[in-house]
Parts: structure tokens; C-alpha cells; sequence
């Protein structure tokens, strides 16, 4: 008899820790929901460049987050990074997030680039014209560059061999161009600018080498402003941009476009956002809407 209690009382206990525990859980799901789950409820985070990103300046002109007098209008809640590679690694680590970077240094395993006005950000759909958020990019150099290495370079740039570079990296290359018939000089030069012209450049470097192991190229990335202004100080024989040169850098700079590059608007792999238009992305820019639902 006292053993049938027992196993009572042990049966009992065992169903109410069950039905403790069941309790625990739903209780869990209804207040924590799906976790993991994206909310369109939630505040978007705005990621954009420094102040003299030659992206960053033609992401605002190209979108319109400027205002009449073309000073930019990006919101001040903003978290700027400071290259391509921060931007990605930012927007990939927040659900929340856009940003925006070269088409070029796209990683689709990293982040996801939104349709503009229905139109996948890629190569074909610039050269076709139904993708319309692109921009060229730039090197600049002195009128009166005496670097017979940086010289050979530009050429080899503006060769056949070098426009296939830009062609294989997914850039849009120069047309009516010609085979490389440089000197191979021995030398150095200093190349240096736009963290988003940059990852183009360094393949430019590496093929150049192949053609010319007499030279050693340095490359040195930081933005576009940077670019230009180094360049016409000296440091750098030759500036990159990833936009127009301002006026005041063609007064003493010959620039040359080298490519042009799609400006690919970025969100996290969870966002379930595939399409926006051009006054979306502004109007999130710009601090108008400030939540995903509001889209």
C-alpha cells in the first residue's frame, strides 16, 4: 500500500514539472514570438559613407538627398563607415540596416542589393540604361606628370588588356580602345584614392605586373577627396575617384574615366525588401521615414 503511494505521488510530480514546463514554453513563444523573425515594425538603420567618399557623393546626387543648393541632406542619426568593406560588414550584421556601395565590390553572400524602380543593379542593365544609379570612375594626374612608370600605367589602363580587367571585375569598361604597346620602364609610382575604386585598381596593379615586372606600383586607399587633393600636392602621381572631379580639381588635374560602376543599394539577407524607387531610398536618407513598415 505505502509503495502504491508512492508511485502516486511520484506520477503526480512528474505531471505537474510536465506541465510546468509546457507552461515555460508557451509562455516563452507568446511573449518572445519567432525569434529570429524579421519586423518590419522596427527602426531602419541608416549606414553611409564619410564626407569626401566619392560614393557618398554620388549616392546623394544620384538619389536626390540633397537640397536646392546641392548640400547633403543625409539624416543625422546616420552611422557612417569609413570604406566599402566597413559598409558591408555593417549592414550584414544588422537586420535593420541599408547602406549603399560600389556595384563592383558586390558580395551577394554578405548582403543583398535592392532593385531600383524594378531594375536589378547589375552590369548589362547600366549599359542598357534601364538601371540608372551609376557613376565613373576617375584616376587624375598632372598635366605635366614626368613618371615614366605612372605614365605606362595609365596607358596600360587605357589599353585592351586593361579595359578586359574592368570588363572581368563587373565594371562597364572604356570602348574604341587599343593593345597595350608600352615601354615596360623600370620605376615607381604611388596610386592612390577611393576605397571603392580601389579593389578595380589593385587588379589593374596585378596585371600591369605581368606585363611590366620592372615597376613597383604602391597603392594607397583612402577616399576621393583625398585622391585628388593628394594628387595635386604630390604625393600620389595618380588620384582616384570614384565621381566627377569638382571644378576646382580639373583646373589642375587631366582626369580620365576608366570605368563606370553601378552604386548598389544594400540591405541585410534577412530583409525580405527586394524592390525600392529612387524617392524611397531618399525619402530614408533623408530621415522621412524612419521604419521599414512605413516603405
Amino acid at each position: 500500500m505505502k509503495m502504491k503511494k508512492f508511485i502516486a505521488v511520484l506520477t503526480m510530480t512528474g505531471m505537474m514539472a510536465a506541465l510546468a514546463a509546457g507552461c515555460g514554453s508557451d509562455e516563452k513563444s507568446s511573449e518572445g514570438g519567432d525569434e529570429g523573425a524579421w519586423d518590419a515594425a522596427n527602426a531602419i538603420s541608416v549606414v553611409s559613407r564619410e564626407e569626401g567618399s566619392g560614393t557618398r557623393g554620388a549616392f546623394t546626387e544620384l538619389f536626390g538627398v540633397v537640397d536646392e543648393d546641392d548640400n547633403d541632406m543625409t539624416t543625422a542619426d546616420a552611422q557612417v563607415t569609413n570604406n566599402t568593406s566597413v559598409m558591408m560588414t555593417t549592414v550584414s550584421e544588422n537586420e535593420y540596416a541599408i547602406g549603399y556601395i560600389s556595384l563592383g565590390s558586390l558580395d551577394e553572400s554578405l548582403v543583398k542589393a535592392l532593385k531600383i524602380d524594378g531594375a536589378e543593379a547589375t552590369a548589362e542593365n547600366i549599359e542598357n540604361g534601364s538601371y540608372k544609379v551609376s557613376r565613373p570612375f576617375n584616376v587624375a594626374v598632372k598635366p605635366d606628370l614626368d613618371n615614366a612608370v605612372a605614365q605606362d600605367f595609365m596607358a596600360f589602363i587605357m589599353s585592351t588588356e586593361g579595359q578586359e580587367v574592368v570588363s572581368a571585375e563587373g565594371y562597364i569598361p572604356v570602348a574604341d580602345v587599343q593593345a597595350y604597346a608600352g615601354s615596360a620602364p623600370k620605376g615607381s609610382c604611388v596610386v592612390g584614392g577611393s576605397s571603392s575604386v580601389s579593389p578595380l585598381m589593385e587588379k589593374l596593379i596585378e596585371a600591369y605586373g605581368e606585363v611590366n615586372p620592372n615597376a613597383t606600383i604602391e597603392l594607397q586607399t583612402s577616399d576621393s577627396t583625398t585622391g585628388m587633393t593628394s594628387a595635386i600636392e604630390g604625393s600620389y602621381d595618380i588620384g582616384m575617384a570614384s565621381r566627377e572631379l569638382k571644378d576646382e580639381e580639373a583646373a589642375e588635374l587631366t582626369g580620365t574615366v576608366i570605368a563606370t560602376d553601378g552604386i548598389a543599394v544594400i540591405v541585410n539577407l534577412n530583409n525580405p525588401t527586394e524592390d525600392m524607387s529612387v524617392d524611397q531610398v531618399k525619402s530614408i536618407y533623408v530621415g522621412d521615414v524612419t521604419t521599414w513598415d512605413a516603405i
